[in-house]
């Protein structure tokens, strides 16, 4: 990198072909991502209660 000025041209070039999401597409995205959080806390949730309740009658058969 020789000359700063070329680089900061070179910047403002690239920054110049950045395509950004609609708003439609913004909103599809984020919609899906809260989905896809909400079914994964769903799956861990009954995992873990699933787990409590067989360590439970483990320890339970072992006394």
């Amino acid at each position: 990198m020789a000359n700063p000025f070329q680089f900061l041209q070179d910047v403002r070039s690239e920054a110049t072909k950045v395509v950004w999401p609609t708003r439609r597409e913004t909103l599809i995205t984020t919609g899906l991502v809260i989905l896809m959080v909400l079914f994964a806390s769903l799956f861990f949730v009954l995992v873990d209660k699933t787990l409590h309740v067989a360590v439970g009658l483990l320890l339970r058969m072992g006394q």
